[in-house]
């Protein structure tokens, strides 16, 4: 009788405990947004309202002429002055996800290849309203939690492209027809793409709760909270930092190609969105940066078309965000991923060119 009271006073430690590291968590979680994301997007929502801007092209005048080292300096000074709060907001909530959340908890709701458990990390995403490359990390985090592919790549998708602020300045900056465009094929990417994705990964089956007892920590280390938070911080940016400074310089010198002056003819051609579909998987820009690009574009004559299809692409994934996930899910899902991003803007773009 005592073993089982002691039993039963260690589950309710156990429970309290968890109760205590998700308070801390959201409570982290909502400061940190609030400063980030909220209370800026706030003020820029109720002043696009007035001015149907948002600022500038990121991509500056791509009619000047420099070197590529100096194009690929000016972009990446331009985006990490942009994005490297949300970037250190992202990498402290990724590694707090793998120390604070309870696995057990998390697993009940996210863990699961079920379409519920999809839907349920798509949800999870529209607070956030992250750029890719700043919901990567936290991606990372759940998927070293043992959420499930569909779950977690649905709030890694969820973050840039369902993103309701963005959808705000969308309807005040370009119009209500792009702003449908972009809910339509973002559900269908966050929800249906993402649910598929479960069966492009071999072993994709969820933990079974059922047969781990409560006393199970699915591998979780053990020892001090501050201990393993710096380990799992260090190593987070120990991996991510390199690749993605990297590559945000190479794409930052290669923009002048990947963004072309089109000529008129070719301005709204098939082949003008799927270059520009690609162009944009693969280019990285801050949250919300495409409603100004396509803006700028389409006012030096770009179709609509191609502008459609950025409307997907350029959000939704780029190389840094790739290659800050690529050791958290296999090859064949990210791949499946990447492809159905190109094909869903190339569809996109085709019906922009059609009813834009």
């Amino acid at each position: 009788m005592s073993q089982i009271n002691h039993s039963v006073q260690q589950g309710r430690s156990r429970n309290k405990e968890a109760i205590w590291a998700l308070v801390i968590f959201l409570i982290v979680a909502a400061a940190g947004l609030l400063y980030v994301k909220w209370w800026p997007y706030l003020q820029k929502a109720i002043s696009s309202s007035a001015t149907h801007t948002i600022g500038p092209s990121i991509l500056g005048d791509q009619s000047a002429s420099s070197s590529p080292w100096a194009s690929a300096w000016d972009y990446a000074k331009v985006y990490f002055l942009s994005v490297w709060k949300a970037a250190a907001l992202g990498i402290l909530l990724g590694s707090l996800i793998q120390v604070l959340l309870p696995s057990r908890w998390l697993l009940k709701v996210l863990g699961k290849t079920t379409f519920g458990s999809t839907v349920a990390g798509g949800l999870a995403s529209i607070p956030g309203m992250m750029c890719t490359c700043c919901a990567a990390p936290m991606a990372v985090g759940m998927r070293k939690k043992k959420v499930s592919i569909g779950a977690s790549i649905a709030f890694w998708l969820g973050n840039p492209t369902i993103n309701p602020a963005t959808l705000i300045f969308m309807t005040f900056v370009l119009s209500w027809k792009f702003t449908v465009l972009r809910l339509v094929f973002g559900l269908i990417l966050v929800f249906g793409v993402s649910y598929l994705a479960n069966r492009f990964a071999k072993d994709a089956e969820p933990v079974n709760l059922e047969d781990v007892p409560e006393s199970e920590t699915f591998e979780e280390e053990q020892g001090p909270f501050f201990t393993r938070w710096m380990k799992s911080l260090g190593a987070m940016l120990l991996h991510i930092g390199p690749a993605y400074i990297l590559s945000v310089l190479l794409l930052g010198a290669a923009r002048i190609w990947l963004f072309p002056q089109l000529s008129e003819t070719a301005s709204n051609s098939l082949f003008a969105i799927i270059g520009f579909a690609l162009a944009g998987m693969l280019f990285v820009i801050p949250t919300a940066a495409e409603i100004p690009i396509i803006q700028t574009f389409m006012l030096v004559g770009l179709g609509e078309g191609p502008a459609a299809a950025l409307l997907i692409t350029l959000p939704a994934l780029s190389l840094p965000s790739l290659l800050i996930v690529a050791r958290s899910y296999p090859k064949r899902v990210l791949g499946f991923v990447t492809a159905s991003v190109v094909v869903l803007g190339v569809l996109s773009g085709i019906a922009g060119m059609l009813f834009l």
